[in-house]
C-alpha cells in the first residue's frame, strides 16, 4: 500500500480556482490508477476523476467535464486536480485514493484501498 497526502483545499467564491496535490508515498507509484473522490455533508462519497496508470488516461464525472482536470507527475510521485469556474455544489471533503493499476479503470470507492485524509473544499455564492 500507500500514504496519502492531500493539500490545496480552501475557501473560494464562485467562478475560481483551486488546485489540489495528493503527495503519494510508498513504491510503484507510476503503477497506481489515483483518483480524486468527493464527499458533501449528508452525502456519500463520489467519483470525482482518475487519471490511469497505462497512458495517463483520464476520467471525470460530468458534473466536472470541461472545469476540472487531473494530472499526475510520476516523477514526483504527485498527483492534481486543477479546479476552475468553482461552484457551490462542489462544496465538499476531497479525498485522493489509489488502486492498484489494472487492465480497467473503476470509478467505485469501494474498489481503491488506499486514501488520504481529505481537504475541505468550500465554494462561496
Amino acid at each position: 500500500q500507500v500514504q496519502l497526502v492531500e493539500s490545496g483545499g480552501g475557501l473560494v467564491q464562485a467562478g475560481g480556482s483551486l488546485r489540489l496535490s495528493c503527495a503519494v508515498s510508498g513504491r510503484k507509484f507510476s503503477r497506481y490508477d489515483m483518483g480524486w473522490f468527493r464527499q458533501a455533508p449528508g452525502k456519500e462519497r463520489e467519483f470525482v476523476a482518475v487519471v490511469a496508470w497505462i497512458g495517463g488516461s483520464t476520467y471525470y464525472t460530468d458534473s466536472v467535464k470541461g472545469r476540472f482536470a487531473i494530472s499526475r507527475d510520476n516523477a514526483k510521485n504527485t498527483v492534481y486536480l486543477h479546479m476552475n469556474s468553482l461552484k457551490p455544489d462542489d462544496t465538499a471533503v476531497y479525498y485522493c485514493a489509489a488502486r492498484w493499476g489494472m487492465s480497467e479503470v473503476l470509478t467505485t470507492p469501494t474498489e481503491y484501498d488506499s486514501w488520504g485524509q481529505g481537504t475541505q473544499v468550500t465554494v462561496s455564492s
